[in-house]
């Protein structure tokens, strides 16, 4: 290594983007450090235990969406600890008009789902039938009213936005958010032309004829896998904030914050891995449209509720991964997961545990109110949907200030201005899932994506092996 270097790379942020790639800088032979402000890392999961009820934080599970998980298992030897979903997780609930009706997820079980109405059935046969948009930023809600009509999306992209994002539909950008739809309808000129050409390709390619990623999780909590990166790790510095970051042609310098005061640490390369609003903070006073970009990133509040009832006074099945509720039911909650029923042991034999999510974008003051307020509200929200007591035997909850990046319209110019900012300041990056795609399948492949960028630079930039 360089001498007067503190690391090849500093890897700004502990969350799973940024210990993910600094997992991949080590294995590619680079001396890397990561630092994190807060006192452990794992950023949004945590995974805690009580009243023999495994409780989880953040992600309570993650889709094996690339070959890349496996890898990351195998290299960290937690392999074993991955445990599937119950068959039945595949069961997933919407709340219409005060009843759960299970999702229909096979045309078949489309046409006969109580879900939706004729008409809308007879919608969405004509989609195919229309032209693709002209719009240069289209959002998601216009986007699936021009293909697939208001009652779709009230009754099966609403609610499922509001579980992946906890965000608004009419403000987020369908190609940003989720650019396969808008791929599909580039490609195809139809949604359903799309997965008609994709079916008969898994048809030609029998190994790729699944249509959904495996569900998984560990059996000891999704923690499991932030802590074996970070004691795989050599350097990581917790309760560790950076304050300010030096571009520069021979090393970036980070100022850091730490209970012994400011340390200026020096790395050929600095990837920051943590959220945009902070990571806005650190670029600005170099990269001023950069940090603006990244500075309009919202992240809503969202709380999380965790409760568990005695299953015998339960009069939900609770046979499924949980029950998404549309904006258009007028509830107070985004979504509970039947956490219990999704995997064995998270709970005592006779308990059912519950994880709720109240706030997002669409009622953010929710996850603003006390624990009371919250605890009070989510009970009664679960005696009317589920038929639950009036009382949990216990409910905990966990606040997220700034939970989940907003990928609205003008997200992928707002990603040009940080793509400039990286190749203006070379050795510097920008690694956190505000892009990319929000989910743990999504940064382990940005993160993997990323390692392979920065090792390029510092071989490219140092002519020979920067671990030297």
């Amino acid at each position: 290594m360089t001498p007067g270097l503190d690391a090849e790379v500093i890897v700004v942020g502990g969350g799973i983007s940024g210990l993910t790639c600094a997992w991949n800088l080590q294995q590619r032979g680079l001396r890397v450090l990561v630092l994190e402000s807060r006192a452990k890392a794992g950023g949004s999961i945590g995974t805690t235990r009580e009243n023999g009820c495994l409780l989880e934080a953040g992600p309570n599970s993650a889709l094996d969406t690339t070959p890349l998980i496996g890898q990351l298992l195998d290299q960290l030897g937690i392999a074993p600890e991955r445990i599937a979903a119950n068959p039945a997780a595949r069961n997933r609930y919407v709340l219409r008009d005060g009843r759960l009706i299970a999702l229909p997820l096979a045309p078949w079980e489309f046409v006969a789902s109580p879900l939706f109405s004729t008409r809308a059935k007879l919608r969405l046969l004509g989609e195919a039938f229309i032209r693709p948009g002209t719009a240069v930023d289209e959002s998601v809600a216009a986007f699936v009213r021009r293909r697939l009509g208001d009652e779709f999306l009230d009754y099966a992209i609403d609610p499922f936005v509001a579980g992946v994002y906890a965000g608004d539909p009419e403000a987020l950008s369908v190609k940003a958010a989720f650019p396969r739809l808008y791929e599909l309808e580039q490609a195809h000129g139809s949604l359903i032309r799309g997965y008609l050409a994709g079916d008969a390709a898994r048809k030609r390619n029998p190994e790729k004829s699944k249509h959904a990623a495996p569900m998984f999780a560990f059996r000891d909590g999704m923690q499991t896998l932030t802590d074996a990166i970070a004691r795989k790790l050599a350097r990581v510095e917790l309760a560790t904030a950076a304050v300010k970051v030096v571009p520069g042609a021979e090393c970036q310098i980070v100022t850091a914050r730490s209970a012994g005061g400011l340390r200026e640490y020096r790395a050929r390369g600095v990837v920051l891995a943590a959220p945009a609003y902070a990571a806005a903070r650190l670029v600005a006073p170099f990269a001023t449209a950069a940090g603006a970009a990244l500075a309009a990133i919202e992240y809503p509040p969202v709380a999380v509720a965790i409760s568990a009832y005695r299953c015998d006074a339960v009069r939900h099945a609770l046979d499924g991964f949980g029950v998404l509720v549309p904006q258009r039911e007028r509830r107070s909650l985004l979504g509970t997961i039947f956490s219990s029923s999704l995997f064995a042991h998270r709970a005592p034999t006779g308990l059912a545990l519950l994880t709720t999510f109240v706030g997002g974008v669409r009622q953010p003051d929710f996850a603003q109110r006390d624990d009371s307020a919250i605890s009070t509200l989510v009970q009664a929200e679960h005696a009317a949907m589920l038929g639950t007591p009036a009382r949990a035997e216990f409910i905990r909850i966990r606040r997220w200030e700034r939970a989940i990046p907003q990928y609205t319209l003008g997200h992928l110019d707002r990603i040009s201005a940080i793509e400039a900012a990286e190749r203006q300041f070379r050795g510097v990056f920008f690694c956190a899932n505000y892009r990319g795609g929000v989910a743990i399948g999504d940064c382990v492949k940005a993160a993997h994506g990323m390692g392979s960028r920065v090792e390029e630079f510092l071989r490219g930039d140092l002519g020979h092996d920067p671990s030297i």
